[in-house]
């Protein structure tokens, strides 16, 4: 019975790490999808497929857990991780709504949201600041097409004009 067991756990252990390969595919799936601020409908759709793989894997893990539930540890261990799972599926979808929400800084957002009932739209009404374009408008830089204010183009320009200021104007060399 002991090696029941033992080949239960290796099991076990082998879909752990399968699952956090799931899991950092489908973290790279809605953070690649995330840098595409332009792009929303694709981004969507990505997290869209994220959502759609972890969803898979936890109605995988829960027929795991049916099979499982002869021993109790394999059980709890395969419900820890898909509490994981959706902790994890959650917080990707609050940081990927508060990026299609145009969240300056989606750290900041998510710690204030909990004080507006995890309603975004609420969040956005009372702290208009912290959403809008993430970058302000460059300063003006350069030429504004007009003529430099008095300064000559050549160096024989640059010492008539100096000699017209000291009142040498008729002294040429």
């Amino acid at each position: 019975m002991d090696g029941d067991n033992d080949g239960a756990k290796a099991q076990g252990a082998a879909q752990a790490g399968a699952q956090d390969e799931g899991a950092q595919a489908a973290q790279a799936q809605v953070t690649g999808g995330a840098e595409a601020v332009g792009d929303t409908d694709k981004a969507r759709e990505e997290f869209e497929a994220a959502l759609a793989d972890r969803d898979a894997r936890i109605a995988e893990l829960e027929g795991q857990i049916a099979e499982a539930a002869k021993t109790a540890e394999n059980a709890e261990k395969l419900r820890a991780e898909m509490d994981e799972l959706r902790r994890q599926g959650d917080e990707q979808r609050i940081g990927f709504e508060l990026q299609i929400a145009g969240a300056r800084n989606v750290k900041a957002a998510r710690a204030l949201l909990a004080d507006y009932d995890n309603d975004i739209d609420k969040l956005k009404a009372a702290e208009p600041w912290l959403f809008g374009a993430g970058a302000t408008a460059p300063a003006q830089a350069g030429a504004t097409g007009l003529p430099n204010a008095g300064a000559a183009s050549d160096e024989g320009a640059t010492v008539k004009r100096w000699r017209k200021i000291a009142g040498i104007e008729g002294d040429e060399e």
